[in-house]
């Protein structure tokens, strides 16, 4: 963990409540995906933990809800510099994903799995994506994922895009295709 500043590069909605924040600094030591930072924001006491979704050199990429104080005032920059405490949380171990890994993910949990996907891929994995929203104005990174080469299937509760219903349903039809996958 190290407290570095990061430049806001971008700032902009994906939906009507999910933001794509991307920043200028030093990503050496993130490692992996999966891993978050902490945010400070002036004038609140917490710092606002946000999964990374992407990572490349000297480039940060984060997605995340708005939802209460501090996510508010992170929606309305569009330029400074943020102090964040970097590459947090251990991430995921793709040694042991096997050779035709299942993501699965809805809302905001999507965006830690792109940079995940993004991994395997490197690594010469077939990856398949479900990605799970409550309706097809939510629905964000879909074609982010399929631009990896990830095989992408997207549900919404109300089956307003995609299959109708949960991420479990498009696992029940795709069980035959994954070892350890229950119904």
């Amino acid at each position: 963990m190290r407290q570095l500043l990061f430049e806001i590069k971008e700032n902009r909605p994906l939906t009507k409540d999910i933001m794509e924040m991307v920043l200028a600094g030093d990503t050496s030591d993130i490692t992996r995906p999966g891993q978050f930072v902490n945010i400070k924001l002036d004038g609140l006491y917490l710092r606002r933990p946000i999964s990374i979704c992407d990572a490349e050199e000297g480039k940060l990429t984060l997605i995340y809800k708005v939802v209460g104080k501090g996510t508010e005032q992170m929606r309305d920059m569009t330029e400074g510099t943020l102090d964040i405490l970097s590459s947090l949380g251990n991430g995921y171990d793709t040694s042991i994903s096997g050779e035709k890994p299942l993501l699965i993910g809805g809302g905001v949990g999507v965006p830690p799995l792109y940079m995940l996907a993004k991994e395997l891929r490197k690594e010469g994995k077939e990856v398949s994506v479900i990605l799970g929203f409550n309706t097809k104005s939510e629905v964000f990174y879909e074609n982010e994922f399929r631009a990896l080469g990830a095989d992408v299937s997207v549900t919404t509760v109300d089956g307003s895009y995609g299959t109708r219903g949960f991420v479990t349903d498009v696992m029940k039809d795709a069980k035959t295709l994954y070892e350890g996958v229950n119904s």
